[in-house]
């Protein structure tokens, strides 16, 4: 059992991007949270959302079969003074389709976590170039 926290995006990340709206759900995302929770995961939502969009938001993916550790904040119930606490939450993984590359896709995503695999500039250096074109690009 891991034990480790994985803070979530929402939109964009676990549906299409349609805020203030709830997009489509995007493929494999609540299978792959769900399943990275069996795996021991505690999951947190962390979305630009608050009010009426957040509360939309959570009972979305109640509704998917999917409950958070926490939501906006790093442990349930803590309340946020923004006189004494950071809005950077506590997490070992964060998950954002704003990352340096995108979002991967939520299989990726699953492989990345639980296969311990690491992102490296130099592996995207070393990928064969594309031929460059009459314009040189």
């Amino acid at each position: 059992m891991s034990g480790k926290i994985i803070a979530v995006d929402f939109d964009g990340t676990i549906v299409e991007d349609n805020y203030p709206k709830i997009g489509k759900a995007k493929i494999f995302a609540f299978e792959t949270l769900k399943q990275l929770q069996s795996d021991g995961y505690r999951l947190n939502l962390w979305t630009y959302r608050s009010g009426r969009e957040l509360d939309e938001a959570v009972e979305f993916c109640r509704k998917n079969g999917l409950e958070f550790q926490a939501i906006n904040h790093s442990f349930q119930g803590e309340d946020f003074d923004p006189e004494k606490s950071s809005r950077k939450i506590n997490a070992d993984i964060f998950i954002d389709d704003r990352n340096l590359g995108g979002f991967p896709g939520w299989g990726e995503v699953y492989q990345i976590i639980t296969k311990k695999l690491e992102f490296s500039l130099n592996d995207a250096a070393e990928k064969p170039k594309k031929k460059k074109g009459f314009f040189g690009f």
